[in-house]
């Protein structure tokens, strides 16, 4: 059988070479990676890989003209008579002569301002050229590294897949992916059908090269780049961000002068390129880009520079210049690791004319053909269309065989030994027991981790004990476990259990139930974390964090019915219970503070709060996200959202069974969500929450409506469109209608980039405002205005605002500190 396989593998090496092939070089000996080499008259070829090498596919002896096309390079043509297969062809490509001999130099303005206005006004008609099309897409992505530390903050870093060597020095990802993608232009639609996705060392292997992710058009105002909208050298307001020098001209192979300018970003900060773009003289079209950005102007520190070069070949039968190949190169690092990669695309067979119907675009804009991940060797090597390097087979074959090895249970039982083996530590530290093969694991939580202090249980921490269970690879699976939570001062032991069941990753389903003895916030939206509370408690004597005990069962069950809408249920029988202050340890006390009851309504009244009772409490809601696009992945569905429109919830939650029917209630209520892009101009985010409850009665007070208020110096958490920066927990708490708005606009670079000296400090300005307003009451109100991306070089995790609130006429400023991590 293992000679079948090598025969096998021999005869589609042979088959998959029959064609043109050769090195590709400069005119020092040079490797040319990604040079565009495709037929004369044609778009249809191959592009060479990092070492120069290419493979043109040629079935056919005769008479063919070759055309080698790269950006700073002249075209050159090459005509070839095959006799037979395989013919090897090796070129050498010139530098190209760029000059200004051509150019009528006007001193009245700039030669390159006047291209690019060109440019800028021609862009519609030049697009619209490339209204819809179809076409072949392939895309190698591959990060190398050198030197990697052993350890990074006292964790293993392990050898990356089995890609290092003794110098802990070598490829740690290599994939590729070939896809069909369908384009239109107005509506704006896309679409990608992933035939094969290879990615070394695994089994099914989704590569992170979609077509989509690099879909860098130099022709939109602006375009996503890892998260931030970069400013194209060629939007309508791009003389706001750039100057451009005319570096030289030169002409092509069909005759055509294309000028070579230079970008100037006016700013350093700004979200804008530099390097080159070369514009076609009279077409106005672009002919290839070759620019730079830093990780600090898209946002990501830990990138040093990133570099994208695009080559584009005319088509005579539309009269345009469309995209043929893309690399990003990039130089990234931190804890240590410093690592570069390089993805490349290439893009051919396209179809300028295709017949869409009504059912050519849907919501899923990603779908893999069947298999796709499971393509053999024979297959790859007779559908890729950029040759392998050397080094490349090299780690295919290495991390292929590393891999049957690593599926063993002999080795995975082997590195669970020495992952498992536990320590006397691990009784404060906690502790996972893995059944890799079997697919289980076992783990103990830290009560160092768990540990906290409030008033009523003083320092406590809980045990917890988990047990978790893949059952398939399409995301079917439970966990289980138990904990039990302790009071030092209270002397209590509070034990709970759960049980949680998910029977795939496309709908969704999930099965929760739990049930024990806890103690709940009056809000249980956990306005103060457990942290911050001890930390304002033993260190400044403020116990904001009000808890009452609940005995309880429920059950829940969630589940994607149809695209864009989710359903959510649930039911819970309770026994509710009041708590008091048990302690006032403080480790500062100061004479003129002194900590409230654990009643939220009367802080001074420390002998009373509610009447203990019993509740069930019945929960339905849905999840609408309009227009939902999606992915469909072999074993999962991953929704994307719509950025088009905002998303919406609406829910019924009913009290009852109390035994008194005043207790009892019936609420509604909705929120609306929407983050929209704006370009040059950041972020805008917006949630709007609001809610009525049907009978305005005496109801328990945590069954009122609250909103998560905040008197710490900390900004409560990293979502700011959930809570109140000022508001005191409690106090508009209501049983009757309410209404809350939250808006946040972060405007990246778009104003700060633009002042001098603050420029060189790359900080966000933020504006934000919130209302609040519930029946009976006056409308509180919150406007804030503070900076985002605070830190230096890599580390900028930190934000300030400064937010005054206003209620009843009273008015209050304070800043705030908030930590994105």
């Amino acid at each position: 059988m293992k000679k079948i396989t090598t025969f096998i593998f021999l005869l589609s090496s042979i088959i998959s070479f029959s064609q043109m092939k050769g090195k590709i070089t400069d005119t020092k000996g040079k490797s040319l990676p990604f040079v565009s080499v495709y037929l004369e008259n044609s778009i249809t070829g191959t592009t060479s890989n990092n070492n120069g090498d290419y493979n043109l596919n040629i079935e056919k002896t005769g008479n063919y003209t070759i055309i080698f096309q790269f950006l700073g390079y002249k075209t050159a043509k090459k005509n070839v008579t095959i006799n037979k297969l395989p013919f090897i062809l090796n070129v050498s490509l010139q530098e190209e002569q760029v000059s200004l001999d051509e150019v009528q130099i006007n001193s009245k303005e700039n030669p390159a301002n006047a291209i690019i206005r060109n440019t800028i006004a021609n862009k519609n008609k030049n697009t619209n050229k490339l209204g819809k099309y179809t076409s072949d897409f392939y895309s190698r992505g591959m990060f190398k590294i050198k030197n990697a530390p052993k350890k990074i903050l006292g964790q293993e870093v392990g050898d990356l897949g089995g890609g290092l060597d003794s110098t802990r020095s070598g490829i740690m990802y290599l994939s590729e992916t070939i896809s069909k993608i369908t384009y239109q232009k107005k509506p704006k639609k896309f679409k990608e059908h992933i035939v094969a996705s290879k990615v070394s060392g695994q089994d099914n292997g989704i590569s992170f090269n979609q077509a989509d992710e690099v879909n860098f058009d130099f022709y939109e105002n602006s375009f996503d780049l890892a998260g931030k909208q970069m400013v194209s050298p060629i939007a309508d307001g791009a003389f706001g961000y750039y100057k451009y020098k005319l570096t030289g001209v030169f002409y092509n192979k069909n005759g055509k002068l294309v000028n070579k300018i230079e970008l100037l970003p006016k700013r350093k900060n700004d979200p804008v390129f530099n390097g080159f773009i070369y514009i076609v003289e009279d077409d106005w079209s672009i002919y290839g880009a070759d620019v730079n950005v830093s990780g600090s102007q898209v946002g990501v520190p830990m990138v040093k520079s990133l570099h994208i070069k695009q080559n584009y070949n005319y088509v005579p039968a539309i009269k345009a210049w469309t995209l043929v190949t893309q690399t990003i190169d990039f130089n990234a690092g931190m804890f240590g690791i410093n690592f570069n990669g390089r993805f490349s695309a290439a893009y051919s067979n396209y179809n300028f004319t295709p017949n869409f119907t009504e059912n050519t675009f849907t919501n899923e804009v990603l779908s893999f053909a069947e298999n796709a991940t499971k393509k053999d060797t024979t297959y790859w090597n007779t559908i890729r269309p950029v040759a392998l390097t050397n080094e490349e087979v090299s780690d295919y074959k290495l991390k292929d065989s590393i891999k049957v090895i690593r599926k063993s249970k002999k080795y995975l039982d082997s590195i669970d030994r020495k992952r498992n083996k536990f320590k006397p530590l691990n009784i404060l530290t906690g502790y996972s027991y893995d059944n890799s093969y079997k697919k289980w694991s076992v783990n103990f939580s830290s009560p160092i981790e768990n540990l906290n202090f409030n008033t009523v249980q003083g320092w406590n921490s809980s045990l917890s004990l988990n047990f978790n269970k893949r059952l398939n690879k399409t995301g079917k699976g439970f966990s289980t476990g138990v904990a039990v939570n302790y009071g030092l001062s209270d002397k209590k032991a509070r034990p709970t259990g759960y049980f949680s069941y998910k029977w795939n990753n496309t709908s969704r389903p999930i099965l929760n139930i739990s049930g024990g003895i806890t103690t709940s916030q009056f809000d249980a939206k956990n306005p103060i974390s457990k942290f911050w509370n001890t930390i304002s408690s033993t260190m400044f004597e403020r116990n904001y964090m009000k808890i009452y005990e609940k005995s309880f069962a429920k059950v829940s069950f969630s589940q994607e019915v149809i695209n864009g809408l989710r359903l959510y249920s649930s039911i819970e029988f309770a026994d509710r219970k009041p708590l008091f202050n048990t302690t006032d340890y403080v480790m500062f006390p100061k004479k003129d503070i002194a900590y409230t009851s654990n009643n939220p309504i009367q802080p001074s009244n420390f002998n009373s709060s509610f009447t203990p009772h019993q509740m069930w409490s019945f929960n339905l809601g849905a999840s609408i996200q309009f227009g939902q696009k999606y992915w469909s992945y072999p074993n999962r569905k991953i929704n994307i959202g719509n950025k088009k429109y905002p998303s919406l919830y609406i829910g019924y939650k009913k009290n009852f069974g109390s035994g008194n029917s005043n207790w009892n209630s019936d609420v509604i209520y909705s929120q609306l969500y929407q983050n929209i892009g704006l370009g040059n101009w950041g972020r805008f985010k917006y949630k709007i929450k609001g809610g009525l409850f049907l009978d305005k009665k005496d109801i328990p007070f945590m069954d009122y409506a609250h909103f998560n208020g905040n008197r710490l110096l900390i900004a409560p958490n990293s979502n700011y469109l959930n809570g109140f920066l000022a508001l005191p927990y409690y106090q508009l708490s209501t049983n009757d209608k309410y209404g809350e708005l939250h808006a946040e606009q972060n405007f990246k670079g778009a104003l700060l980039s633009k002042v001098p000296l603050l420029n060189q400090l790359n900080f966000h300005l933020v504006a934000g405002a919130k209302g609040l307003f519930t029946g009976g009451n006056k409308p509180y109100s919150e406007f804030s205005l503070g900076l985002d991306n605070i830190g230096f070089g890599k580390w900028r995790f930190l934000r300030v605002d400064f937010v005054r609130s206003n209620f009843n006429g009273q008015k209050e400023n304070r800043v705030l500190f908030g930590i994105k991590l």
